[in-house]
């Protein structure tokens, strides 16, 4: 046997599968760690720095607004065809192998280029996320689908703080962002290490999740993705459609003069810290109750806009608080759930759609409520609370479904 591998490349011993899923899992963490620190460092300041490179604020827009769209639009096309090719591997690698457009935005000096390579940042995340979630949902059966994902996020989430912190540090010492996107070089090469490590520590993580009893019913019952699926997509819809983007959060903070420029990145670390922290605890709760656990994503998600947009600072820093909460559950037991409702020969395929009808929902929620704040704040409470409470039927319907087919 060779890393848990017997000449069938089954997982055999439980317990030696468990440690071998577990250290791969963590593996996989620091990857995204790595990668985090990459795109989210620039993600803080891609706006500046494309305003300094003469694009308009129009133009920034387009670009954000563009990028997010075809990042998670093409997660439909990259999950159904790691699914047909089986590859998973290589579009894990493909996609991470992309984050070289970050740093070479230190070279350009033209914001039509930038904007190109931040856009081609943003296919490489869709190339790779639906192959790496199907990875992950094979090893983490072994110690829980929720904590597996909890453990995997949490990692993900420091790689997001400490990228901004970089930039920051970088700025106030050197004013320079050129040196700070040649300094995550070092993080890219990191990833790329860490990942071709996790490869060749399991090379087939299907091996975890056998197609032995309900797998196997599954693959023979299930060609295509079940009406369950279908449910908890439309009841993802509703549910992220009415959770506040940050940047609008941040963008009230700021014309109010609510919290300076200072202020504000911190209570989006913060936020991504209590983000990490969740994502452990949330997972344990989704492998001990299941489903149901989903059940307070509406109503935690009902409370922040009224929150974030009060003018008294203890809500509002409540309101982070949640939000931080609330993205925690979405990164975590959100994609947990997908693994537990379809087939291992689909698993690609249904975190592509999943992956899309997020990111569907988040560019449609965040750019009406974006409308509805230049009327009044108090719109964007109302919306949110519609839709929460839409969903909450459906999520309903949803776990009859899950308990009658369990």
């Amino acid at each position: 046997m060779l890393n848990g591998i017997n000449k069938n490349n089954h997982y055999q011993n439980s317990k030696e599968s468990k440690k071998t899923a577990i250290q791969f899992i963590i593996l996989m963490g620091l990857v995204s760690l790595f990668g985090d620190i990459v795109y989210e460092g620039a993600r803080s300041i891609s706006g500046p720095y494309l305003a300094i490179l003469g694009a308009s604020a129009g133009m920034v827009g387009l670009v954000a607004g563009l990028g997010e769209f075809i990042g998670y639009g093409l997660r439909l096309i990259s999950g159904y065809l790691a699914d047909r090719t089986r590859s998973y591997w290589v579009f894990t690698l493909l996609g991470y192998g992309l984050l070289i457009a970050i740093p070479l935005l230190a070279l350009v000096g033209h914001w039509q280029l930038a904007a190109f390579l931040l856009i081609m940042e943003r296919i490489g995340k869709a190339i790779r996320s639906p192959a790496r979630d199907a990875i992950l949902s094979h090893t983490t059966k072994q110690v829980g689908r929720g904590w597996g994902f909890g453990l995997h996020e949490a990692l993900d989430q420091v790689g997001a703080i400490i990228g901004p912190l970089i930039f920051s540090v970088v700025f106030i010492l050197k004013k320079d962002y050129r040196q700070g996107f040649n300094l995550l070089w070092i993080p890219i090469f990191l990833a790329l290490l860490v990942l071709l490590m996790a490869k060749s520590k399991v090379p087939f993580p299907e091996k975890f999740e056998t197609e032995d009893g309900l797998e196997k019913k599954k693959v023979e019952t299930k060609k295509k993705l079940p009406r369950v699926y279908w449910l908890y997509n439309l009841f993802t819809f509703l549910s992220v459609a009415g959770f506040a983007h940050f940047q609008i959060i941040a963008y009230h903070f700021k014309v109010q003069g609510i919290l300076n420029e200072v202020q504000i990145p911190l209570f989006y670390a913060l936020a991504m810290g209590v983000d990490a922290f969740v994502a452990m605890a949330i997972g344990k709760i989704y492998d001990r109750i299941g489903l149901i656990s989903l059940i307070v994503i509406p109503f935690l998600t009902i409370l922040i806009p009224p929150l974030v947009f009060s003018p008294v600072y203890t809500f509002i820093l409540i309101g982070i608080i949640l939000w931080g909460m609330v993205m925690g559950i979405h990164e975590t037991i959100m994609r947990a759930t997908i693994a537990e409702i379809t087939a291992i020969q689909q698993r690609g395929t249904a975190y592509g759609i999943f992956n899309s009808t997020y990111g569907v929902s988040r560019f449609l929620g965040s750019t009406i409520m974006g409308f509805l704040y230049a009327i009044s704040p108090f719109y964007i409470v109302l919306f949110a609370a519609v839709l929460e409470l839409i969903s909450l039927p459906i999520f309903f319907k949803l776990n009859q479904e899950v308990k009658s087919h369990s």
